[in-house]
């Protein structure tokens, strides 16, 4: 039992009737604040329009996916331009970081699509979504790298260059397999907000999973249940992530 204590893991059984626990109290609390307002549900007209809200959840997926992806490389190229001697591209860099990160999301999108895209002739909204997605989180991302690059110590990189290698091979056999060990928990927290950041888009008509949403309210005139399904589908998507985040933090935790 001392043993167990001190490596912080508790018997299954402790664990399971805390979640238990921890539930049930949670569930408590949501239904003494139904009961205080009366609510009357009206899940049969909800259901009616479930093709809509399943629809909705898949562009929401796909829009995800593909930010992801788009986002990595954008987060991998600037985190390389904060470290490159080329100072022009550097402070480029830099600026872009800190004014994205600096303003809300939801400015961003409207300046990106009513601005931006109309100066471009970019009339496709699921296109300007991915990319404004990928450009807002490739700032968190590329700050993410360059913390995991920079954690690599001096002393490795200077062994690398005595031994021939170049930067590129530098970067690919000896940085990169290091970094990415403590690169991955922030990683994966910043592709779970990514996903979630997705429900904004509805403002501009995107079709994603919250657009979907609110519409399915208008119809049914019943607000609950429009989006308690929209709570469930986006933790749906994140729990894994936030459960994969922690498996990662237990898998790189060192004893000191």
């Amino acid at each position: 039992m001392q043993n167990e204590f001190q490596q912080g893991e508790a018997p299954f059984w402790r664990r399971a009737a805390s979640l238990l626990l921890a539930v049930a109290f949670l569930a408590a609390i949501f239904t003494f604040a139904l009961s205080t307002v009366a609510y009357h549900w009206n899940w049969p007209d909800v259901w009616a329009y479930r093709a809509l809200l399943i629809k909705g959840w898949l562009v929401t997926v796909g829009l995800s996916a593909v930010s992801l992806i788009v986002s990595c490389l954008i987060g991998v190229l600037f985190a390389l331009l904060r470290r490159t001697p080329f100072l022009p591209l550097r402070y480029l860099a830099r600026i872009y970081v800190e004014v994205i990160r600096g303003t809300p999301l939801l400015v961003q999108i409207l300046l990106f699509y009513y601005l931006v895209g109309t100066a471009f002739g970019m009339t496709n909204r699921y296109v300007a979504g991915v990319l404004i997605l990928s450009v807002f989180s490739g700032a968190y991302l590329s700050e993410v790298i360059r913390s995991g690059i920079e954690s690599v110590g001096q002393s490795q990189l200077d062994s690398a260059r005595a031994i021939g290698l170049t930067t590129p091979q530098t970067y690919w056999h000896v940085i990169f397999p290091q970094a990415i060990r403590q690169m991955l928990p922030p990683l994966a927290g910043q592709f779970a907000s990514l996903i979630k950041d997705s429900s904004l888009l509805s403002i501009i008509s995107i079709g994603e999973f919250t657009f979907s949403a609110q519409n399915v309210s208008s119809y049914t005139y019943s607000t609950l249940e429009s989006y308690i399904p929209l709570a469930i589908g986006y933790l749906l998507l994140t729990l894994p992530i936030s459960l994969w985040t922690q498996s990662l933090e237990q898998r790189n935790r060192f004893e000191t």
